[in-house]
């Protein structure tokens, strides 16, 4: 009994022990899981700071972002402007070849002025008999005569072509006015091709700075007289040329002779306008039938403006001639 008591308290002895142990190894897992929980509060702090610096790489990628488009709007002003700043440079070069062949005329006015005088002396020197110079006088007098004459009926022809033109927009107001309504169907109305060639050279003859034109075919020009325009003023031109044609050759290097002029081809042939100086616009389409033509003729300032996409359209789809 003596042998079993010792035991069983010997046992409890190593109990306590195991339970203090066991105390001291809870402690240990307590001190550690503080330590864990502290880390983890740290990792916690990590991951919110890892958070804000992604939203910063996020806004700082959308402001890069935001730069490189105002980059690419840069560089299209840039382009922009060196277009225009070429543009004004051909017109530079346009403008002093004009001047070099006014100086070049006024250089030949000059020597014509000089012979003629020579010619005076000379004839002054011969003391041509009086009789002679009034007969010259007369006949002088019969052709100024014949030459107001001329103008008179000139001036009169104008005002007939103008009476003719506010008669024809006249039975166009009545055309519509009888359909009872102030817009014009066009669809069956004709105007031939010579009218509206004669009314484009009519207000090309008044172009001061800047002209567009668009005809169906090169031939066409040869009723602009385009040679009798200001050289001061810069012609864009589009239209159709036959390469196989030795026609259209030979007008292609006769208007290309001219400092003042610019042509392309275009190959639609559905149109004619002119554009004087952005003041004044003459737009027409081709129809179905030979002389039926939509014709629009205007100075509006509103009117130019909305037609201007239209006018640049064919010079832009047109290609340079090589």
């Amino acid at each position: 009994m003596e042998d079993q008591a010792k035991y069983s308290q010997e046992e409890l002895k190593l109990k306590d022990k195991e339970i203090e142990n066991l105390q001291k190894e809870i402690e240990n897992l307590k001190e550690q899981l503080a330590i864990k929980n502290e880390e983890l509060k740290k990792l916690t702090n990590l991951s919110d700071q890892i958070k804000v610096k992604d939203e910063q790489l996020k806004t700082k990628d959308e402001l890069i972002s935001n730069l490189q488009r105002a980059m690419n709007l840069k560089e299209d002003q840039i382009k922009t402007l060196k277009d225009s700043m070429s543009l004004k440079s051909e017109q530079v070069e346009t403008l002093d070849s004009s001047l070099k062949i006014k100086d070049e005329k006024v250089k030949t006015l000059e020597k014509s002025i000089e012979l003629k005088e020579k010619q005076i002396s000379v004839l002054l020197d011969t003391r041509v008999e009086k009789a002679n110079l009034d007969e010259k006088d007369e006949e002088i007098e019969e052709i100024k005569e014949k030459l107001e004459i001329l103008k008179g009926e000139l001036t009169k022809a104008d005002e007939d072509l103008e009476l003719l033109e506010k008669e024809n927009e006249k039975l166009r107001n009545q055309l519509a006015a009888a359909s009872g309504s102030k817009i014009i169907d066009w669809t069956n109305i004709d105007i031939p091709k010579s009218k509206i060639l004669a009314k484009m050279k009519e207000i090309l003859m008044n172009a001061l700075h800047n002209v567009t034109i668009a005809v169906p075919n090169i031939k066409d020009l040869q009723s602009l007289t385009l040679y009798e325009v200001r050289s001061s003023v810069n012609m864009k031109i589009s239209c159709y040329i036959d390469p196989v044609l030795e026609e259209d050759a030979e007008l292609l290097e006769e208007f290309e002779s001219l400092d003042n002029i610019s042509i392309r081809m275009y190959e639609a042939e559905d149109r004619y306008i002119l554009d004087r100086d952005g003041e004044e616009l003459l737009f027409a389409v081709i129809g179905n039938q030979d002389e039926n033509h939509l014709v629009i003729h205007t100075k509006d300032s509103k009117h130019v403006k909305f037609f201007k996409s239209i006018v640049m359209e064919g010079w832009l789809r047109s290609r340079k001639i090589e």
